[in-house]
């Protein structure tokens, strides 16, 4: 049993509601051996992002022998940016200069530690000038990734709304006459330090790509010694043609058309963040297919704000993170869709 999980969005109730479903649709052997797989965006937008993550970070514990694989997504790339976890040595300007005409606009961080922060740590910590989302026809909440929900979670004011009051001279000269220096800095040093060590790790072990693969342990007659091989595993899918067989690979977006595949996958497995945005976390129209050298392979992803299934292409993302929308995951083989919203009893 393969569960893929939509994106969380800061959702707690929702995120419970969701297990506890999933629980009651699914018997309790195949649940409790079942591989998950969360397709990323656990941050942002929903009020609970700090007990999101403490209620996932809780589950390898609690269920020991379900398979746990935690993808990063576009919003927990930059979250993960922002608190410096990011894997890799890379010079954080160097991901800024391709869109330096944005800053001013999208409000980008320059508070502290900012000059070796990573492109889209500083988009998400900043304070977008723009009151209105007219592409999601909503408020932003805080930055361009609706960050400020999740440093409210954290009990601090989000990213730059606390320092542009600070940078700002006549306020700041005001606030000095009533806080001392130590206390200014506290204040600043509390923005980077508002994440639990627990949550750094998390943020910083997540991968960017999963295929569905195991080891297996081989016996050579001819050198009379036992040695492992990595295959790609199978799994099964309902179709109309009946049950199939198919590799999975599941990445928060998808996988870029018209640019070679084995290529995305190590570029994605390296977890290379020496660029300025990682297209399969992030993109639309270009990694909404599955690439046409893919064949008998399911692609799942999250990211999309739709829940669209069109043969092994599953989009698995009814939320979007709108509070009025459900969160959303589909069970393998069996195709099932199963929702936070649903009632079974």
């Amino acid at each position: 049993t393969v569960i893929c999980v939509g994106d969380i969005h800061g959702y707690l109730t929702k995120l419970l509601n969701l297990w506890s479903n999933l629980r009651s649709q699914i018997d309790p052997e195949s649940f409790n051996t079942a591989t998950v797989i969360f397709l990323g965006d656990y941050c942002d937008r929903g009020p609970d992002t700090r007990k999101v993550i403490d209620f996932l970070i809780t589950l390898p514990k609690r269920y020991s022998n379900q398979k746990h694989v935690f993808l990063s997504g576009n919003h927990d790339f930059a979250f993960g940016g922002f608190v410096g976890v990011l894997a890799g040595e890379f010079e954080a300007k160097e991901t800024w200069m391709e869109y330096a005409d944005n800053e001013e606009r999208e409000g980008w961080y320059k508070g502290e530690g900012y000059e070796k922060m990573h492109l889209q740590g500083r988009r998400w910590g900043g304070w977008i000038k723009a009151k209105f989302n007219a592409a999601k026809g909503i408020d932003y909440k805080g930055s361009i990734y609706d960050a400020a929900p999740t440093f409210e979670s954290y009990g601090v004011a989000h990213g730059s709304s606390e320092i542009n009051t600070l940078r700002c001279s006549f306020l700041k000269w005001l606030l000095r006459l009533v806080l001392s220096y130590a206390i200014l800095v506290e204040i600043l040093e509390e923005l980077m330090k508002a994440v639990p060590e627990a949550h750094k790790k998390f943020l910083a072990d997540m991968v960017w790509v999963h295929e569905e693969v195991f080891l297996q342990l081989y016996f050579s007659s001819i050198c009379s010694s036992w040695y492992l091989e990595y295959c790609v595993d199978d799994v099964c899918i309902e179709t109309q043609e009946g049950v199939k067989h198919c590799k999975l690979i599941a990445v928060h977006a998808g996988l870029e058309r018209g640019k070679n595949v084995r290529e995305q996958l190590e570029f994605l497995k390296a977890r290379d963040a020496r660029v300025p945005k990682v297209t399969d976390l992030s993109g639309r129209k270009d990694v909404w297919d599955i690439p046409k050298e893919l064949t008998e392979t399911i692609l799942v992803s999250g990211h999309h704000g739709k829940l669209h299934i069109e043969g092994l292409r599953l989009i698995i993302d009814e939320g979007g993170g709108l509070e009025g929308n459900p969160v959303a995951a589909i069970v393998l083989p069996s195709m099932k869709i199963v929702r936070d919203t649903d009632n079974f009893s």
